[in-house]
């Protein structure tokens, strides 16, 4: 046999080499204080969402996902740097978030999703609210972004003298109570920002950055603004949901992903692009019907009870996620960076401890969730832990309105699985399973080391 057979023979039995496969684009959709029981595939009789449900319908459903905190700023940090909180100081026993007088920020030291993947050939830009630092040293474009287009902060802050007092001010709201500024970069465009525009100018920007970027790898991470208080929405959206102004504001988010997608489709970018949709903690309760709902779970923002911190949330990639599934594996926006690193062949940071899991295996089908519990925290404070189907309050407290929380032992102890809305403690009947879960908190604070906080600057 000559040498051209041999050749031939060994091509034609040698296994075949696909063609490489390019570096998936990310879409992080991340709303302000949407409840879990909001959208219209997750229950909700009046919120029409058209698009999020044909997200859901062609996607993932996740029931059980967990912000990892439960108001603005520690939940922020906990997505963009894969940590808890405390780990690096972006949360507080006194004051819960950050304000336009705080000094203090994002640190330096810290590792963001946008940096990580910058650094392996990725397009970032950071899109609505940022609320880890207004600074110049803090700002998104010292974090990894290429682009900052948003508030640095939330749109209920800077209210203007002259406004009406107290809840007026929420009830019929009016851009100029508050005089929060609209960024480009490190550059004030608009004070006030006229937040009527808000939703609509995003979605633009996102377009604009996605026709940009469409070549190459990118991350895009769009925050928006609402349906955090005061509720905002275009004249478009005026008076058109039959749940009232929370429920405009809603369907206009609702849109503004459809755009998106819709954008993703028409470049042909739809097949590479992973899209994640979900909120930064539950809804605001105590403003009543400006408030979202948490559905059959307890409780709302500001609290470790489940309506604090388990979130709607759609992951979207078609050919990748089977269309039309739902997964009960347990999962946190923490998991975020993980994944995307993951899928992105990057390398998560070796060097501090991480509290984020590749969720992949669950995306693609090919395997379980590997997170097996979830630590609540509230500030620097342990309040619950959950550990497979269990959890195990030590201490609760509500959102708002509770000065002080109330202690268990032994602690309140609910099956979530069957038990979502944590009505029945079933501590009496589980002793081994408090101890199990005792024995997990010992171990998990053996190897933490809280940092300093930068709330309190």
């Amino acid at each position: 046999m000559n040498r051209a057979v041999l050749l031939l023979t060994f091509l034609a039995s040698a296994p075949s080499i696909e063609a490489a496969q390019p570096q998936p684009n990310f879409v992080i959709i991340f709303c302000d204080d949407l409840g879990y029981g909001d959208l219209g595939c997750f229950g909700h009789p009046t919120i029409r969402t058209p698009h999020l449900d044909r997200m859901a319908a062609e996607g993932m459903k996740f029931t059980q996902f967990y912000s990892g905190a439960e108001v603005c700023t520690p939940s922020r940090a906990a997505l963009l740097t894969g940590r808890l909180p405390p780990r690096n100081g972006m949360c507080s026993n006194r004051q819960r978030v950050l304000f336009p007088g705080s000094q203090g920020g994002l640190p330096g030291s810290e590792i963001t999703l946008a940096e990580n993947l910058k650094e392996n050939g990725y397009a970032t830009a950071c899109i609505g609210k940022w609320h880890l630092g207004h600074l110049p040293a803090y700002l998104p474009t010292m974090h990894g972004f290429d682009e900052f287009f948003g508030l640095p902060y939330s749109n209920d802050m800077d209210r203007v003298p002259g406004a009406p007092a107290g809840r007026a001010a929420f009830n019929s709201p009016s851009s100029d109570y508050w005089n929060v500024p609209l960024m480009r970069n490190e550059e004030i465009i608009e004070r006030p920002a006229d937040q009527t525009t808000l939703t609509n100018r995003y979605t633009e920007e996102a377009i604009r950055f996605i026709r940009a970027r469409r070549a190459s790898p990118f991350f895009l991470y769009m925050a928006h603004t609402m349906p955090h208080v005061p509720l905002f929405r275009s004249q478009e959206f005026k008076g058109e949901s039959r749940r009232g102004l929370y429920g405009d504001v809603v369907e206009e988010i609702d849109h503004s992903v459809g755009r998106i997608l819709a954008e993703l489709r028409e470049n042909g970018l739809d097949d590479n692009t992973l899209v994640i949709f979900t909120s930064d903690n539950g809804p605001w309760l105590t403003f009543d019907q400006q408030s979202g709902s948490a559905g059959l779970l307890r409780e709302g923002k500001g609290s470790t009870w489940e309506g604090g911190m388990r979130e709607p949330m759609i992951a979207w990639w078609p050919g990748r996620i089977e269309a039309g599934t739902t997964t009960a594996e347990l999962a946190s926006t923490m998991d975020l960076f993980a994944t995307c690193c993951s899928l992105a062949e990057a390398q998560v940071p070796e060097d501090r401890p991480m509290d984020s899991f590749d969720l992949s295996p669950v995306l693609l089908e090919a395997g379980a969730s590997p997170r097996e519990n979830f630590f609540y925290y509230r500030g620097f404070e342990l309040m619950a832990v959950r550990w497979g189907p269990w959890k195990a309050h030590f201490l609760t407290q509500a959102g708002y309105g509770q000065p002080q929380p109330e202690r268990h032992d032994p602690p309140f102890l609910f099956n979530l699985e069957i038990d979502p809305a944590e009505k029945f403690d079933v501590s009496k009947n589980h002793a081994d399973v408090l101890t199990n879960i005792r024995n997990l908190v010992e171990d998990h604070r053996s190897n933490f080391h809280p940092a300093p906080s930068q709330l309190e600057h």
